[in-house]
């Protein structure tokens, strides 16, 4: 199944070659189980301006950069603008509450995966539209001997975030200026699905949430997979 995705992927960008040299993941959703939380705190949010937000809505627009969602849903529901640091207020308080939660768990297979990553001699790389710092940290300390600070993409790296290529272009170019046919992209969102496909990326969508197969299918996911352990143990067909 993934050799012929590969070789659909070849042949619909016109590459000659897949060597993958880095494999970008991204943060919530796929690395941890942290989606519910947010949700919650999406909620809780936005509620307090003023503004309807569903947990499916926090699922779908998973990926973006948290100031673009509030402009948008601001946008769309009180006819206004608002500036990216209006914006950055409200997400600050969707923050402060996310991190009054349970700390969310690592989802079971990505350590192995890493592991079997590292052992290909493939760079490890993280791309989140998350402008959270203490996230950030807790990736470093959770993923030592992984991943390093400077192969993080963070909402402060690009100032267009996901569903644009940007994060994963800019992903690519901090493994050492690499080509989209030398990276892999896992992602469990269609926001993300589509960033790494426009950036002519391999796509790898691991639906660890509610919504259908069919969201990140129709999105242009090369393969659809149902939890990382499965990539875990398919992984030698990438390599």
């Amino acid at each position: 199944m993934i050799k012929e995705a590969i070789k659909h992927y070849l042949e619909a960008n016109s590459f000659t070659e897949f060597a993958p040299r880095v494999v970008l993941f991204d943060m919530d959703g796929v690395l941890y189980n942290s989606m519910p939380n947010h949700a919650v705190a999406w909620q809780e949010a936005m509620s307090q301006f003023g503004i309807h937000f569903t947990a499916d809505d926090s699922y779908a627009t998973e990926g973006a950069r948290g100031v673009d969602t509030i402009r948008h849903y601001v946008r769309m529901q009180q006819g206004k603008e608002i500036t990216p640091e209006e914006a950055q207020r409200m997400y600050d308080v969707k923050t402060e509450i996310f991190h009054h939660m349970p700390v969310a768990e690592i989802f079971p297979g990505v350590l192995p995966l890493m592991q079997k990553i590292k052992d290909a001699g493939i760079t490890i790389g993280v791309v989140t539209g998350s402008g959270q710092r203490p996230l950030f940290k807790r990736l470093l300390n959770d993923f030592d001997g992984f991943l390093t600070e400077d192969h993080i993409v963070t909402a402060y790296d690009v100032e267009r975030g996901k569903p644009n290529p940007d994060p994963y272009l800019m992903g690519l170019r901090k493994a050492g200026n690499l080509q989209p046919w030398q990276g892999i992209v896992v992602e469990n969102a269609p926001l993300g699905v589509r960033a790494g496909v426009a950036a002519r990326i391999f796509t790898v969508g691991v639906n660890s949430g509610p919504l259908p197969d069919a969201a990140l299918a129709d999105q242009g996911a090369n393969i659809v997979l149902q939890r990382i352990t499965e990539l875990c143990d398919q992984w030698e067909q990438f390599i």
